[in-house]
């Protein structure tokens, strides 16, 4: 027996050693790996926070639960022993149930109280927010109970949690009281007499009771904050009969259930009666039936019968309250007249708008790139960020693509260690072409492309082209080592390369390198490689989601992070990140990412250095009180917009999260009116096209944010925006659109343009329907499907351009064994008009210039010669011909120089004096 102890001794000793030093390792490395970026004190104080929140409730829960046991022991010893004792024939045996209580009550307290010290340390950022919750002098407070916003986002969710835990102690407590009962008493529990002077089981548990009653009123003390945040039908917040019944309520059922906790510490002072403990929750459960009745009685008899003329001022509130939650009461309506000429567009004053019509759909785009420009089966685009860029002295919309390696995708013969850890590090490079810009194939026109990194515009270069950080970087790899990475394929042979930056972890003596392996699961290599040395250095949490999730794990986080070339030719990451709260009063919850939230902002941007690793966190709204709470924690970590470097900040943009959350809700809060919110009068919701799901197949879908370069209008100057439109709810017919701006002092505003209910406005989806029922362009598309390809057709955009309105749609053609969809037909249309062409350039002439719309290139006929026309001259019919040849080829080297150059209104001149030269020459030839 004692060899058998003292082996589960060791056993458990051993175990303990190997969890902390794991535990201690893991630390050590996180501690050098926050120092690689500077970060050290948040480092220490997440951890100090961590620690703090554990060691108080587990040591606060030990204390408690052992301590009562301690005192039921110390009171019922005589009880214990009798409940030991036990005759079997004519021998007695002594049990020994003190002994195993002691042992079980010091196992038990431990354990609950490790539960709850971990349970604790989870919501450190809870505890640390209420430390340093900024006073709000904002004057917003809640109008029921008077509380400002500080108490609903920093001192609510801390007296939840605390409350939470006192009830746990208190059924615990309860339930250590029974099992002493069942061990002492037994069947005795149920009769009156008395236990004497000394703290009786019957004593013990009314002791417990009474503490649980308490908690449970201060519970439903709390509770009454909760009815400010619900979530019903029509509205949210407070109703009616919450604020004359139901909050009145909850402070009786409070009083009743002190009342039964005075009950119930009778028995402390009295002799000790069961019936006491029943009667104790008596009278909160009578002020509970009679409080629900009554409030079915009011909301059926009272409210229901005349609802919007009671609830009208609570609908008021929550009207207020969301609007100013998501910053809707900042967002500026105006009126766009949606008018139906093709004069009304304006052509000529929005040739930056026609100019930059994204006819790059991005999955069509993603799946081209994926063909001409991943070069090997290793690389991967993961995503296709649009941006705008100055291109020859103009701002142009682009498109671009980070070329990430994914190691999963290297042959599998050349998945081994060295491979993955030291050669195969980084991505290489970036893509970038026009947002309209195609080749006469179709296929896009590069500004930025291949390895090395060629590009047509001079002003633009990438001069740090690897990207050792992005969204595929999932694994760790060691850096300057005695290996060169693999850098880019060149020919039969590979260009390679040795890391030159300055992130990560260096690797220094063995002893570091030792605890490093043991931390990352990689004590069978790393130690013992001959590549590795002191100067090499391990780059760790290379995934921008993982690192900025470590480094910030209580924001919210964009899905879509973007790339960005510098000034000075480097790549970086941008990425936003929001500030959340479920606790906003009046507020109706929307989903932001995976969380459904009452209140936002788009408080801070982040810059992620894609060869070093930096990562930077920048300030947007320092008028955000959670974000001054964050930063009152973590000084170290936050920094003002305004040291963003400049070039840098050029490309931020307005969150497609942020206007996807703002559109829900501004569809419902747009209703400023009780009565006209109360009925749905003019409900909206985000206009629907038909779009391509995840399996490839085309289904109805909400738009998604389109990004445009456009004049918005009664503006100036151009401006990079990212628009929504809107249909009202039910129909398909589009009633207005959202605009989240970007640039300069307008970043972050947001403004609404609502349609003249007098007129109808086609959607996409009955723009789509007209594409369908165009006789001409129904047929040539079920004549490409039936030639062993597949027609693809790219997402409808609506972009407003004057006081019209241009919907824009891409057609490609995909053979049906290639995933390379290739531009073949673009489709525009007013309300009025439809127009099509091979061409973008020769869509826009037969939209605004007039022209007939065909689906071939060679849309004009040949001009017949005169039948009066004297004979020409041989030898002058033969300069005039090589003439026109010269004049056809300098016309087609311009018409490919202004398309890559993005000049589409010069480019399309070029090709209308082609054509006419060439169908000279037709004639010619005749």
């Amino acid at each position: 027996m004692k060899f058998r102890r003292g082996l589960l001794g060791i056993i458990l000793v051993v175990f303990l050693i190997l969890f902390s030093a794991k535990t201690t390792i893991s630390y050590y490395v996180d501690s050098l790996w926050f120092s690689s970026l500077g970060y050290s004190e948040v480092f220490w104080r997440t951890l100090e926070f961590k620690w703090a929140a554990f060691a108080i409730p587990f040591l606060l829960t030990f204390v408690v639960l052992y301590g009562w046991f301690s005192v039921l022991r110390h009171g019922t010893r005589e009880e214990l022993r009798n409940a030991g004792t036990i005759v079997l024939g004519n021998r007695t045996f002594e049990l020994p149930v003190d002994p195993a209580l002691r042992i079980g009550a010091l196992l038990i307290s431990a354990f609950i109280a490790l539960l709850t010290g971990a349970s604790f340390m989870t919501e450190w950022i809870r505890f640390a927010l209420y430390r340093f919750a900024p006073s709000i002098n904002n004057g917003a407070v809640d109008p029921i109970f008077g509380k400002s916003l500080a108490f609903y986002f920093f001192t609510l969710p801390v007296l939840q949690f605390v409350f939470g835990w006192l009830l746990m102690i208190a059924i615990v407590g309860c339930a250590i009281a029974c099992l002493f009962i069942v061990l002492t008493s037994g069947s005795q529990f149920f009769t009156t007499r008395s236990y004497g002077t000394s703290p009786s089981p019957v004593r013990s548990l009314s002791a417990s009771f009474a503490f649980l009653l308490v908690v449970v009123a201060m519970r439903t003390w709390l509770g009454r904050f909760d009815r400010i945040l619900d979530d019903h039908t029509i509205f949210s917040g407070v109703t009616y009969t919450d604020a004359h019944l139901i909050l009145s309520g909850l402070l009786v059922i409070c009083a009743a259930l002190l009342i039964g906790a005075a009950i119930a510490g009778t028995n402390l002072f009295m002799r000790p009666r069961v019936s006491r403990l029943i009667a104790a929750p008596v009278p909160a459960v009578i002020c509970f039936v009679l409080v629900q009745l009554c409030a079915w009685y009011m909301n059926g008899f009272i409210v229901k019968p005349n609802e919007l003329v009671r609830e009208q001022p609570y609908i008021s509130n929550n009207i207020e309250s969301t609007r100013r939650a998501f910053n809707l009461d900042q967002v500026t309506p105006h009126e766009f007249p949606a008018e139906v000429t093709v004069e009304s567009a304006d052509a000529a004053n929005n040739q930056p708008t026609l100019q930059n019509i994204r006819l790059w759909d991005w999955h069509a785009l993603q799946d081209t790139l994926r063909q001409i420009q991943e070069i090997r089966t290793y690389y991967d685009f993961p995503d296709i960020d649009i941006d705008r860029y100055e291109i020859n002295g103009e701002e142009r919309q682009v498109m671009l693509a980070a070329r990430e390696l994914n190691v999963d995708k290297l042959p599998e013969s050349s998945r081994n260690w060295i491979n993955e850890k030291l050669i195969y590090t980084h991505g290489y490079g970036i893509t970038m072409n026009p947002v309209n810009g195609f080749t006469p194939e179709g296929l896009p026109n590069m500004i930025l492309s291949n390895m090395p990194i060629q590009s047509t515009v001079p002003s633009l270069q990438v001069k740090r082209p690897e990207i050792y950080f992005g969204q595929l970087t999932n694994s760790d790899v060691y850096v300057m080592t005695r290996q060169k990475e693999f850098d880019y394929p060149q020919g039969a042979s590979n260009s390679m390369t040795s890391y030159q930056g300055s992130g990560g972890i260096e690797l220094g003596s063995f002893l570091r390198r030792i605890l490093i392996a043991f931390d990352r699961d990689d004590l069978t290599k790393l130690p013992f490689s001959d590549d590795i040395n002191e100067k090499s250095r391990l780059l760790m949490r290379r995934n921008v989601f993982e690192r900025v999730k470590t480094l910030a794990p209580f924001l919210t986080f964009d899905t879509d992070p973007y790339i960005v070339v510098g000034d000075d030719g480097r790549l970086s990451w941008i990425l936003d990140a929001f500030t959340t709260s479920d606790n906003y009063p009046y507020s109706t919850h929307y989903g932001l990412g995976n969380d459904q939230v009452n209140y936002t902002r788009n408080s801070v941007k982040i810059v992620i250095d894609a060869y070093n690793g930096t990562t930077s966190f920048y300030v947007f709204d320092p008028n955000d009180p959670i974000i001054s709470a964050y930063r009152s924690i973590f000084p170290q970590l936050f920094k003002d917009a305004s040291t963003m470097p400049p070039d840098l900040r050029n490309h931020v943009r307005y969150p497609e999260l942020l206007l996807r959350l703002q559109a829900a809700a501004y569809g419902l809060y747009h209703m400023t009116d009780p009565g006209v919110f109360y009925n749905r009068e003019d409900l909206w919701t985000v206009a629907s096209e038909v779009g391509m799901t995840s399996s490839g197949d085309q289904a109805t879908q909400p738009m998604d944010p389109n990004f445009v370069l456009m004049k918005l209008p009664g503006e100036s100057s151009t401006e990079f925006v990212e628009i929504l439109p809107f249909t009202p709810s039910n129909r398909n017919n589009l009633i207005g659109w959202i605009a989240g701006r970007s640039d300069d002092s307008h970043y972050g505003t947001s403004v609404v343009y609502d349609f003249p209910k007098t007129r109808l406005v086609d959607g996409p989806l009955q723009v789509e329907a007209r594409i369908d029922q165009n006789a001409q362009l129904s047929g040539q598309l079920t004549l490409w499907n039936q030639q062993g390809s597949h027609v693809r057709r790219g997402t409808l955009l609506v972009i407003p351009c004057g006081k019209a309105l241009i919907y824009a749609e891409p057609i490609y053609l995909q053979a049906e064994r290639s995933p390379m969809p290739e531009l073949r037909l673009v489709v525009l249309a007013l309300q009025d008009r439809l127009a099509y062409g091979s061409t973008f350039e020769a869509a826009l002439r037969s939209l605004f210039g007039g022209e007939a719309s065909s689906l071939t290139a060679e849309s004009n006929p040949a001009p017949q010669p005169s039948k009066s026309a004297p004979a020409a001259n041989p030898s002058a019919t033969s300069n005039d011909l090589d003439t026109l040849i010269k004049g056809a080829a300098k016309d087609l080297e311009d018409y490919q120089r202004l398309t890559a150059q993005g000049k589409l209104g010069e480019a399309g001149q070029k090709l209308e004096q082609l054509k006419t030269k060439l169908d000279a020459l037709s004639a010619r030839q005749k």
